[in-house]
């Protein structure tokens, strides 16, 4: 059982996922500290300086039993996180004590760990984004014909398609998708740097060779498996913040598309054309035994609505590093950096649940247009009208007309539509086979056919880049 006296965190007890919790949990911030203090170690024996491969093999054999209460008291005593771990790991290490963290200041742990573990999250986001894509393509072609009322305004307008409604959602996604995928190609490494980024104390430790100080940058970057291409240029004591508000404005939109996809599903489900995956004992209500809440689809609105919320912070963090750091960004970071990640995670596995399961009400769909459809049908039935010999401002006239006093009946009344019947007994329609103008397929214009242009040009491509990420199947927490 949790402990029930402390605070939990609803972004792990309700939201995140495993996967993403261990992206950010301690174990695997603090093990990847050690790898990088083994991969420092190692690329400097390279170049030549005094290490052993004693000092090294005790490294590796202790890269991931970390003795947390040691750190916890080392910190309490030394007021500075990663010198407690260090003296943690030279405890377990003792052979190597003298040449971990050799020229290395605090923010080559900090920051190169803090670099892959959002490497490692957004690879996480990418996939699950294209998850969502992938059933919403399936949804799409399931759907890509069948009539349903368009909405502008949230008015009645000209007819679209369940399935091409979904596109729409789908086509957000892969923007949000493609702004994550932008973030992770052109994602750096800070390396190593030195405390102020000048690298003034590995230059001093190599004797003057700037060489091997830049070998030494790239030897580093290669074994903590990046690209020595993908490396800063150049730092201050920290990698740019300004980097943490870019992938904080790429999760913002990826939640901004998510969370319209989840509201317009609230509003057809109010209208009974649509609902999400409901079990079979699930409470709608407590109070209402009858109600059948969109639950899923609120709580992906107010999880995106706290990712979207996050976007401003680290841009303030970034404009306020005074030259080259402060240390006022990292009780700020604990938060921003994480915090978006799990929140946007369970959203995600929200949205797969919602989109592997959507139920649709054909006769719901049906019937909400129909409401309309005499509306909607009025030009081609004027246009016909003309080809018979009418006047076309006297039939305009007449179909005006009939459809005010028809729309005033509906809304005050409750009446039915009966526009098609009024303009059956008018002479200058005549002739004409109403009932045929009510065929909805002819107002949905190239609704099906776009359908199939966008999963050939947009899904499919998705779902070849993806693979066998795509056979996700997340396990609701709540």
């Amino acid at each position: 059982m949790p402990d029930d006296s402390t605070y939990q965190s609803p972004l792990a007890s309700r939201n995140a996922s495993p996967a993403m919790q261990r992206i950010w949990s301690p174990r695997f911030k603090f093990t990847t500290w050690r790898r990088l203090w083994l991969a420092l170690a190692e690329s400097e024996q390279q170049l030549g300086l005094s290490i052993t491969d004693e000092q090294l093999g005790q490294m590796r054999e202790h890269l991931d039993d970390i003795d947390y209460d040691a750190a916890a008291g080392y910190e309490k005593k030394l007021r500075h996180d990663v010198m407690a771990h260090v003296h943690t790991f030279g405890d377990a290490a003792p052979k190597a004590m003298p040449i971990i963290h050799l020229g290395a200041t605090s923010q080559f742990v900090v920051c190169n760990s803090e670099l892959i573990m959002l490497r490692e999250a957004l690879t996480l986001v990418a996939n699950k984004l294209a998850t969502v894509i992938d059933r919403l393509g399936k949804f799409a072609k399931q759907y890509r014909g069948m009539p349903a009322l368009g909405f502008t305004h949230y008015q009645p307008a000209q007819p679209t398609t369940v399935g091409k409604r979904a596109t729409l959602w789908a086509q957000e996604l892969a923007m949000a998708l493609e702004e994550i995928e932008h973030r992770l190609s052109t994602l750096r490494f800070r390396g190593v740097k030195g405390t102020t980024g000048t690298q003034a104390s590995f230059l001093a430790l190599f004797d003057g060779g700037h060489a091997k100080v830049d070998q030494l940058d790239e030897l580093v970057t290669e074994k903590m498996g990046w690209d020595k291409d993908k490396r800063f240029a150049v730092t201050g004591q920290t990698y740019p913040r300004l980097l943490d508000a870019m992938v904080g404005s790429s999760l913002g939109t990826a939640a901004a598309a998510l969370m319209k996809m989840a509201t317009d599903i609230r509003l057809l489900s109010n209208r009974m054309e649509m609902d999400e995956p409901f079990e079979k004992k699930q409470i709608g209500s407590s109070a209402m035994p009858y109600k059948r809440n969109p639950m899923r689809c609120e709580r992906m609105c107010g999880l995106s609505r706290f990712v979207i919320s996050l976007v401003q912070a680290p841009y303030t963090t970034a404009a306020e590093q005074w030259m080259e750091r402060t240390l006022d960004d990292s009780s700020c970071r604990r938060l921003t950096l994480p915090e978006p990640f799990l929140a946007l995670d369970g959203v995600l596995d929200i949205a797969i649940n919602v989109t592997s399961g959507l139920v649709v009400y054909d006769k719901m769909v049906e019937a909400n247009l129909a409401k309309y459809l005499p509306f909607m049908a009025t030009e081609n039935i004027m246009m016909a009208a003309v080809q018979q010999g009418g006047d076309r401002q006297e039939l305009h006239e007449v179909i005006r007309k009939h459809a005010i006093e028809v729309a005033t009946n509906v809304k005050e009344h409750g009446a039915d539509n009966d526009l098609l019947d009024r303009l059956g007994n008018e002479s200058g329609f005549k002739g004409i086979d109403l009932s045929d103008v009510l065929d909805a397929t002819k107002y949905v214009g190239r609704s099906p056919e776009q359908v199939d242009a966008f999963i050939a040009e947009v899904v499919e491509p998705i779902r070849d880049r993806y693979g066998e990420a795509l056979a996700y199947d997340p396990t609701l927490k709540v």
